[in-house]
């Protein structure tokens, strides 16, 4: 799996999240990079439309074959809407990770300042 180069409409987290900003909403997503350290990812627990989340919480979990991983939120909010599509092909997430997103969250207040553009994220993965 070879790695795409990283989006610059969207922020990134250290821990491999995409986020891009749609009105007073985010989309979630993980990198690319994350999907090819994951493996072949089998199933996507996604999150209650009308959940509370809080900053820094998990959101959804993938799980792949080898193993098992969380999607963390930035900020807290309110999940609007879920990738349903994932439930049939969790799949998507391998081969598009840039369009997969996981989830929709109305957020509250504004996206830290500690997040990564992506030439920041690709310093960081190397």
């Amino acid at each position: 799996m070879s790695h795409d180069p990283q989006p610059t409409d969207r922020k990134y987290a250290a821990t491999h999240e995409w986020f891009k900003v749609v009105d007073d909403s985010i989309l979630i997503g993980i990198t690319d990079h994350a999907q090819c350290e994951l493996g072949d990812i089998v199933f996507v627990e996604l999150p209650d439309v009308g959940k509370k989340l809080e900053a820094g919480q998990s959101a959804a979990v993938i799980e792949a074959v080898k193993t098992v991983a969380d999607v963390y939120t930035p900020v807290a909010g309110e999940v609007i809407a879920v990738n349903t599509a994932l439930g049939e092909d969790a799949g998507s997430v391998n081969r598009t990770p840039w369009d997969s997103w996981i989830l929709k969250l109305r957020i509250e207040g504004t996206l830290p300042s500690d997040l990564l553009d992506a030439e920041g994220y690709q310093a960081h993965i190397g």
